[in-house]
């Protein structure tokens, strides 16, 4: 083909610079990353914390996280597969359990600083806006940004859930109101009613009444472990007061005790490296191996 321009020459690859594994990889942005670690030199060796938020198709991550220059070290975590413990039996991946999740680590994170007490966080959850405020003579609320990674910031992202949660839990994390589920592009304001039904899982209810009506096959297919339970649309809101109510008293949950392993258990788990062998002793291995395979061609030919 001589009319084909060569664009990626040998001098294209010579100049090549390969991009960060993770970048290759699809999971960091770093142009993000940079903007969200980096410290003010006049904090000194202050830790930046972040947010963390990641949603999966069965879980929901939210961690609270810091970077040095060995790697990100995680300060506490809460994760939505944990909220069965705390009355959250289904829906662990909707806007409410998001909420609840995001709840659960501002709790946690307090508590692992003793400001558990001193940081209550918003008891009355109305959906109206609710930023934490510092007390007199006393320590600064614990403050974080939010990481979203590369999720898509949209108006009513269950990230801003989870964002959410963490607020009206007692954690300082500056934000805005523009993309909680309820914002009015055209008035430029929150309507409240609307954030709390979210939060209480009202869309859900709301949609179970509407299958419940229009189409019972779907409904029963569809909320069957809600049925299973007796769960009723109209019970929602009742399940998740309750649930912040048990975060807020116990935010460590219940630990699960492990039975210790016994020596043989111990023993299967352990692995060995197989040791490498030196050129004697391949050579040495190989002369096995013939020996071995002749008298056992021997041994066929005397039976014959």
């Amino acid at each position: 083909q001589p009319f084909v321009k060569l664009v990626k020459n040998k001098a294209y690859y010579k100049r090549f610079q390969t991009k960060y594994r993770r970048r290759r990889e699809g999971k960091t942005d770093y142009y993000a990353r940079k903007r969200l670690v980096t410290q003010a030199k006049n904090k000194y060796n202050s830790p930046k914390y972040r947010l963390v938020v990641r949603i999966t198709n069965k879980d929901i991550i939210c961690q609270m996280v810091y970077a040095k220059i060995q790697g990100d070290f995680i300060v506490a975590s809460a994760y939505a597969h944990e909220l069965p413990s705390f009355g959250i039996k289904y829906g662990l991946t909707n806007w409410a359990a998001a909420y609840a999740t995001g709840l659960l680590l501002a709790r946690r994170v307090l508590a692992k600083f003793g400001l558990d007490s001193k940081y209550e966080g918003n008891d009355n959850i109305d959906g109206s806006k609710y930023d934490v405020e510092a007390i007199e003579d006393g320590p600064r609320p614990f403050t974080a940004v939010l990481d979203v990674g590369l999720r898509r910031t949209t108006t009513g992202s269950r990230v801003f859930g989870a964002l959410k949660g963490a607020v009206d839990g007692g954690l300082a994390i500056p934000h805005g109101e523009g993309r909680f589920p309820g914002w009015e592009t055209g008035s430029k304001s929150l309507d409240a009613e609307t954030l709390r039904k979210y939060i209480f899982g009202g869309h859900v209810a709301e949609y179970m009444e509407y299958l419940q009506e229009e189409d019972d096959e779907a409904y029963k297919r569809q909320f069957a472990r809600y049925i299973a339970d007796d769960i009723e649309p109209d019970s929602l809101e009742e399940i998740y007061e309750s649930a912040h109510k048990a975060i807020r008293e116990n935010p460590a949950g219940e630990k699960k005790e492990r039975k210790p392993l016994s020596a043989e258990e111990k023993t299967k788990l352990k692995k060995y490296k197989t040791q490498r062998l030196n050129l004697k002793q391949r050579t040495d291995r190989i002369k096995q191996k013939k020996a071995a395979f002749h008298k056992k061609l021997g041994a066929a030919a005397d039976e014959e």
